[in-house]
């Protein structure tokens, strides 16, 4: 199975209501879609969103770190020799890990092809079914609590309360929520680098004397603050999770080192791929340090890359936060990963099983 051609499409797909965090609002997901072609017919599939408060990906440099670097160093390569198909990668072009994500999970869905197995049987094996939380918008308080239940009553138990960008008003929010949900759904908040380390040990302690139960808080302060994250940490009983303060397994070495948080949170747009999940997630295991596994703003084809990682490394991914799919209007891809709002469950079909993607629209 060698490469042959690789082609890029645009997929848009309207949210169901626009996603807020501190850093920005959205209102549709657009995302660039990769797809390696081979000399044997298959096809394997990637995806990669736009992120750049996060990444520092947009459409256009994915679109063309594909196309100009990556793409002529893979062409003509064999499937079969994914190691080296993955260095090539990884070391066309500095950073772009959006862009690298995309082409190397359709490698590892071709890889996956290839051998006639559903990739999560490639990376592993492990039970095909996951179950994930759910983003609840930073919005006015009554807005949030209504949207927490309405969650509930589609079968979430878990519910990633998005705050930080007032700490007064981020606290009655979550002792609203709290109320509301106590019994009923775990709660994580994600500040998304909204607070400093002082606000986030002023904010936490206060919700913890209010008898607030939290499963963690995620990336509190800015991504480079290690030692803000290292001073939270030390402080308080919730656990701490690195998002965006880590990207990749140096990263995620440094935190451990310092003690500078409790969990990881691994997304293939930082990380660059599969590849390095895996790397992040054998470390972490390691250390007896517990992961989760999140999204972007990303379509089902990217995420469905993700499930299969995280049912293949589930003895250290505990955590899912792969709702992407279940924020949109509709679902346009056509696969052998099914999203049923939390419960996500894989099939036999080889690689990711896609077979159709309707309203992608087609690259010059």
């Amino acid at each position: 199975m060698k490469i042959t051609d690789i082609r890029l499409g645009m997929l848009t797909i309207p949210l169901k209501t626009p996603f807020k965090t501190a850093l920005r609002t959205v209102q549709q997901i657009e995302d660039v879609v990769v797809m390696i072609e081979t000399d044997t017919g298959h096809i394997g599939y990637g995806e990669a969103p736009a992120t750049a408060v996060i990444t520092g990906d947009i459409h256009g440099s994915i679109i063309d770190a594909i196309k100009s670097v990556i793409k002529p160093k893979l062409l003509g390569q064999q499937i079969a020799d994914l190691n080296h198909i993955i260095r090539l990668i990884q070391g066309a072009i500095m950073k772009n890990y959006s862009a690298k994500a995309a082409v190397e999970m359709a490698v590892y869905d071709l890889f996956a092809q290839l051998y006639q197995a559903p990739l999560y049987k490639i990376l592993g094996g492990g039970v095909p079914k996951i179950t994930t939380d759910i983003t609840i918008s930073v919005d006015y308080i009554d807005k949030m609590v209504a949207d927490s239940l309405s969650a509930i009553d589609r079968g979430f138990e878990t519910l990633k309360v998005k705050v930080g960008k007032d700490i007064g008003v981020d606290i009655e929010r979550v002792k609203a929520i709290y109320a509301a949900v106590a019994g009923k759904a775990l709660i994580r908040l994600d500040a998304n680098q909204g607070w400093t380390a002082k606000e986030a040990v002023y904010a936490l302690r206060k919700l913890e004397d209010s008898g607030v139960r939290l499963e963690l808080v995620e990336q509190p302060v800015k991504a480079y603050d290690l030692e803000g994250l290292k001073y939270i940490t030390e402080r308080v009983h919730t656990p701490v999770m690195a998002d965006e303060s880590s990207f990749g397994p140096r990263e995620v070495i440094e935190l451990i080192k310092m003690r500078a948080a409790d969990i990881i949170n691994i997304k293939l747009m930082k990380t660059g791929g599969i590849a390095n999940a895996i790397k992040i997630a054998d470390i972490c295991s390691f250390y007896d340090m517990q992961c989760m596994i999140g999204c972007m703003l990303e379509g089902s084809i990217s995420v469905a890359a993700a499930v299969h990682v995280a049912v293949a490394k589930s003895d250290v991914i505990t955590k899912i936060d792969l709702d992407g799919p279940s924020l949109c209007a509709f679902d346009p891809v056509r696969s052998s990963v099914n999203f049923n709002d939390a419960d996500i469950t894989i099939g036999n079909a080889p690689g990711l099983g896609i077979t159709a993607i309707d309203g992608l629209i087609m690259l010059p």
